[in-house]
C-alpha cells in the first residue's frame, strides 16, 4: 500500500486529503478460490453484518469454521443451500460455480497467472458470476493493483463525497478520471470505499 499511495500522491496531488485520511492495511492474497467466490456470491447486495451473519450459517450447514470446497456444495440440495438464508438466485449461482470447478470451466490452477481480463471471461462465462463479483475476486483474493470497479454503489458514493458532486458520477466520467491513478487504482477504490462506509468488511 505504501508504494500505491506515494505514487498516487504524485500522480494526483488532489487526492491527497483521501489517502492521508485513513489507514488501510495490505490486502492478503487467498488461495482457496472457491471460497472466495462463493463469499463474493454471499455478499453481493449486502450490507457486510449481514453478509457475515449469513456467510457463518452457510458455514454450520457443513459442520465447518470454513467455507466448503465444490465437493460439498454440490450434494447439497438446492433448498438445504436456501436455509442458510440465501436467495433463489444465490444458492443456484453457487451451485454453478462448484460444478464450473468440477468440470474445468474455471480452470482454478491457472487462474491466478492469468490476465485480469482473461480472468474477467473466464469467470463472467458462469451463470451468477458478473463483473463486479469477478473485480472483488480480482481485488481481495489476487490482490491486482490496477481495479477499479465503477459501478460498484460504495465506490461511486466515496467519488460523489470526495468531489463534492450532486449527483452519483457516470462510470464513464470515474473511468476518465481514474487514468492517471493507474496502475493503482485498486487502492483508490478502497480509500472511497472507506469514506462512506467506514472500516470495509471482507
Amino acid at each position: 500500500m505504501a508504494t500505491a499511495l506515494k505514487a498516487l500522491k504524485k500522480s494526483d496531488p488532489e487526492l491527497i486529503p483521501l489517502l492521508d485520511a485513513f489507514n488501510i492495511p495490505d490486502l492478503e492474497v487467498k488461495t482457496n478460490y472457491f471460497q472466495a467466490l462463493v463469499r463474493s456470491i454471499i455478499y453481493q447486495q449486502l450490507s457486510g453484518k449481514a453478509a457475515q451473519t449469513i456467510a457463518q450459517r452457510f458455514k454450520t450447514l457443513f459442520a465447518g469454521t470454513e467455507l466448503p470446497g465444490p465437493h460439498d456444495v454440490v450434494i447439497k440440495d438446492h433448498q438445504t443451500l436456501r436455509s442458510a438464508g440465501l436467495s433463489n438466485s444465490k444458492a443456484s449461482y453457487i451451485h454453478n460455480i462448484a460444478h464450473a470447478f468440477l468440470n474445468g470451466t474455471i480452470d482454478h490452477k491457472n487462474l491466478g497467472s492469468m490476465s485480469n481480463s482473461e480472468i474477467v471471461d473466464q469467470l463472467t462465462s458462469v451463470k451468477g458470476v458478473g463483473p463486479w463479483t469477478a473485480q472483488m475476486f480480482l481485488m481481495f483474493t489476487l490482490n491486482r493493483p490496477d481495479i477499479f470497479p465503477t459501478t460498484d454503489l460504495g465506490i461511486q458514493k466515496g467519488y460523489q463525497k470526495f468531489y463534492k458532486l450532486s449527483d452519483l458520477p457516470k462510470s464513464i466520467d470515474m473511468e476518465v478520471r481514474s487514468q492517471p491513478w493507474k496502475p493503482y487504482r485498486t487502492a483508490v477504490s478502497l480509500y472511497f470505499w472507506r469514506l462512506v462506509e467506514g472500516p470495509f468488511i471482507w
